[in-house]
C-alpha cells in the first residue's frame, strides 16, 4: 500500500559533503569533482531505473550533463561551509508502474521546482523490495537572464535578504502538500483507491 514520505535536506560543504559525490552516487555514475580532484565511482550501484536532468529556461544547455552541472555548482560556491544543493527524497506509490511513477515525479519536479528556476537532477530507484523512491537534487542559486548564476543573497537596507523564497519554511510545507496531491491524482487516474496525507 502507498505510504507518504518526503524529506528535505541540504548538502553542505561544511559537513564534508560534495554535490558531485552525491549526484554520482544517486545516479550510479563516475564523476570527477574538479574542486578537489576526487573521482567518485558508483557504477556498481544497482536499483537505478531512471535518471534525468530538468533545466529552467535561463540555465545553460550543457548543464544537461550531470558532471558539468554539479562541477559548475562546486565552482561557483567559494565558502568552506557553502550550501551546495537541496535534496528531496520521496517515496513512490507502490501501486503505480515504473513508467507511471517516472511520469509522476517528472511532472511534480517540473511544476514545483524547475518552473521556479531550479535545475533538478532526478534519480528514481527501485530494488524490487517494495520501496520505490526518488532522489531530487536541486540547485540553490537562481539564474540571471544571461544564463550565469545569480546571487543567493543581496543587501536591502544593509541587511542580507535571500533572492528567492526557496529556503522559506512555508515552501517546505507547500512542497509536502503538493507531493501528496500529485500522488493522489496519479493514483485516482490509474484506478487505485489509496489516498495519501502529508500531515504526519
Amino acid at each position: 500500500m502507498a505510504i507518504y514520505h518526503l524529506s528535505i535536506k541540504i548538502i553542505t560543504r561544511g559537513e564534508g559533503k560534495s554535490a558531485v559525490a552525491a549526484a554520482a552516487y544517486r545516479a550510479g555514475e563516475t564523476i570527477k569533482n574538479e574542486h578537489d580532484g576526487i573521482v567518485h565511482d558508483y557504477t556498481r550501484k544497482g536499483g537505478i531505473i531512471h535518471t534525468e536532468i530538468l533545466l529552467p529556461d535561463h540555465a545553460p544547455v550543457d548543464y544537461q550533463g550531470r558532471a558539468v552541472l554539479w562541477n559548475a555548482v562546486e565552482k561557483i560556491e567559494k565558502q568552506c561551509n557553502s550550501q551546495l544543493a537541496r535534496e528531496i527524497e520521496i517515496a513512490l506509490p507502490v501501486e503505480l508502474t515504473q513508467e507511471q511513477s517516472i511520469s509522476l515525479v517528472r511532472r511534480f519536479v517540473q511544476e514545483n521546482f524547475v518552473n521556479a528556476g531550479m535545475c533538478a537532477d532526478v534519480c528514481v530507484h527501485d530494488n524490487g523490495d517494495g520501496n520505490p523512491h526518488a532522489h531530487i537534487m536541486l540547485t540553490m542559486r537562481p539564474f540571471k537572464d544571461d544564463k550565469t548564476w545569480g546571487a543567493k543573497i543581496k543587501k536591502v537596507n544593509k541587511k542580507p535578504v535571500y533572492t528567492t523564497d526557496w529556503n522559506d519554511r512555508g515552501k517546505a510545507e507547500q512542497w509536502r502538500a503538493a507531493w501528496a496531491a500529485y500522488c493522489n491524482t496519479a493514483l485516482r487516474i490509474n484506478g487505485h483507491a489509496a489516498v495519501l496525507d502529508h500531515r504526519s
